[in-house]
């Protein structure tokens, strides 16, 4: 290999490492590396920033678009009102859940479909009287089955359908045609997520067992009427840096204050609500002027339109990981207060202030209305969703909403327009009919996702220019013995694997001209190989950092890194079967 072969190669094995074990972000290593590419000259500046002109990637934006205005306007709360209902057998709520997720993320980002349907699934799984933990890992592998049915259905599927369009014009492929290969494989999947993998699913302890009852992580107390503190600061009162107990809250005259700040004045008869240990609780017994609470139910359990109960997912790329919470400034950085902190499903006990939060912790906090919104689309929570008080979403729009996502899909389908063209039209219809907002359209993209997405063109302008992309395909071809059925099960097994340590859309875009390649050299038809990159790439159920819907649902759901290896497992090889034995059926071999 020439010189700048050997340091793409170099360069792009590092990325790898980079992703998978440490706190950086996808899009910031993937972004270094071309840096680092274009600094030692193995790529030019066009090909740096050629993935900022590719067509599925701005694809991909707008129809991010169009799922913001869905879930703007209640699209996606409507269908769950309506197909969830009151099953009386937990086959039966499993085929309710299954079905409308796997089919609304056809053609939807299954993201913010997780991420609408898993408070949903929560409250539903409660009035049922049936464990959530049963319903949200099914959730999030329906979800990734429904997104291999069309193009639409992954950012995946329209990046990889972007790059075989750059480089072979004549092989674009209609929005359903890989529902030949999807639509089985989803069959198969939901399936076994229906008959077996309930079987497999352990007990375990989710969010509704977890934070049941305030009385376990709260303290409540009272401002004596006639004691020393009346009309004295929280800090000039002691309560502002108690060792292990946080002043979240004071409940006065049927108001609340949120978020208690320091020079806070103190009422007779206010009630204070303090997050901690009921062992701390010796510390607020010994400050004069505090006699516990005489009111019986537990203020958390009140809604006050001044303040929110919010559950929040931490993600890997949270600024907090490994930090204690008390050292990190949490409150003032993010306006909320930490009442409790779970893990695994069980709530983790001790001082609050010196737990180091995890990726998957969910935080039960306390916050001001506003902090929803502004918080949202925040990397640092893969989640956040209101435990009470929340406003029922305006549906006057959203059958409006879908009718423009309907049309996109025709348009798309049919021919009329490309799909870029299509989801361009329907993104500018939803702001002008307002649908959506130009706020809520710019908070709604994902711009890690977008850019991961250009950076990883980079690289593989890297590999493919340098020459190292056909020197890796002269080995994939030598351990597959000529063979291009061998070669197609080599090129799914190492997607599968790359996708369950970075994220699918790096993994797809870094091996496709390494693919590509291969697939030239043996002198067949480069379809196959493609669609085996797009299922590949998707195909993410063995760890719950492979995909992230498995992530979101992980801390919800109180599971361990070992249930998505059993649950998983078996799922994997069922898709692998599946997509392998269709693929050179529906595009052999020889075009």
């Amino acid at each position: 290999m020439s010189p700048d072969a050997w340091l793409a190669l170099t360069v792009v094995l590092a990325v790898f490492p980079l992703m998978a074990f440490t706190r950086l972000g996808p899009d910031m290593v993937l972004l270094g590396a071309v840096v680092v590419l274009l600094t030692l000259g193995v790529i030019d500046a066009d090909q740096a920033l050629g993935g900022f002109s590719n067509s599925g990637l701005f694809t991909v934006a707008f129809m991010y678009v169009l799922v913001t205005a869905i879930r703007q306007t209640g699209g996606i709360d409507v269908i769950i009102r309506v197909v969830l209902g009151r099953p009386s057998t937990e086959r039966g709520a499993l085929a309710r859940l299954l079905l409308p997720v796997a089919g609304m993320s056809g053609f939807l980002n299954n993201t913010p479909v997780v991420a609408t349907y898993i408070p949903a699934v929560i409250s539903w799984s409660r009035r049922l009287g049936m464990p959530s933990h049963r319903f949200l890992m099914p959730l999030s592998f329906a979800s990734i089955l429904g997104g291999t049915v069309t193009l639409f259905g992954t950012s995946t599927n329209l990046v990889v359908h972007g790059m075989l369009t750059s480089r072979y014009p004549e092989l674009s492929m209609g929005l359903f045609d890989i529902a030949w290969v999807g639509v089985p494989v989803a069959v198969v999947g939901l399936i076994y997520l229906w008959w077996l993998a309930p079987r497999l699913l352990p007990a375990r302890r989710g969010l509704a067992q977890a934070f049941e009852n305030p009385r376990e992580f709260t303290i409540e107390m009272e401002v004596d009427p006639k004691g020393p503190l009346i009309d004295k600061s929280v800090e000039e009162a002691g309560l502002r840096h108690l060792q292990e107990l946080f002043l979240v809250e004071i409940e006065r005259e049927g108001n609340i204050v949120s978020v208690v700040g320091p020079g806070e004045k103190l009422k007779g008869g206010d009630r204070l609500v303090f997050a901690g240990t009921s062992a701390a609780a010796v510390e607020l017994q010994q400050i004069r002027g505090l006699i516990p609470s005489r009111q019986g139910e537990s203020s958390l359990s009140k809604d006050f339109k001044e303040r929110r109960l919010v559950e929040a997912v931490v993600s890997d790329q949270c600024q907090f990981v490994g930090q204690r919470i008390r050292d990190g400034h949490f409150r003032t950085l993010y306006g909320a207060a930490v009442l409790a902190v779970c893990r695994n499903g069980e709530r983790v006990a001790g001082n609050l202030g010196q737990i180091r939060l995890q990726p998957a912790d969910v935080l039960l906090l306390e916050a001001r209305p506003p902090f929803i919104e502004r918080h949202r689309q925040s990397r640092d929570f893969l989640l956040i969703s209101q435990v009470n008080g929340a406003a029922r979403p305006v549906h006057e729009k959203a059958w409006l909403a879908w009718a423009i996502l309907v049309g996109v899909v025709a348009l798309a389908s049919v021919g009329v327009m490309s799909m870029l063209n299509a989801a361009m039209l329907g993104a500018a219809l939803v702001v002008i009919s307002g649908c959506c907002s130009i706020g809520a359209a710019k908070r709604g993209l994902d711009t890690q996702v977008l850019l991961t997405i250009a950076a990883s063109f980079g690289l593989g302008a890297a590999l493919e220019s340098s020459g190292a992309a056909a020197y890796l395909a002269g080995g994939a071809l030598g351990l597959a013995d000529g063979n291009p059925l061998l070669l197609l099960i080599g090129t799914y097994l190492l997607v599968a694997l790359l996708t369950e340590l970075v994220t699918n859309n790096a993994a797809a875009v870094i091996t496709f001209p390494i693919v590509m390649a291969s697939a030239e050299s043996l002198g067949v038809n480069p379809m196959p190989f493609v669609v085996a990159v797009m299922f590949a790439a998707s195909a993410s159920f063995l760890t719950p950092i492979g995909y992230q819907t498995n992530l979101m649902v992980y801390g919800p759901g109180g599971y361990r890194f070992g249930d998505f290896l059993r649950v998983g497992g078996l799922l994997n090889l069922l898709v692998a079967a599946v997509a392998l034995l269709l693929i050179p059926l529906i595009w052999p071999f020889t075009a």
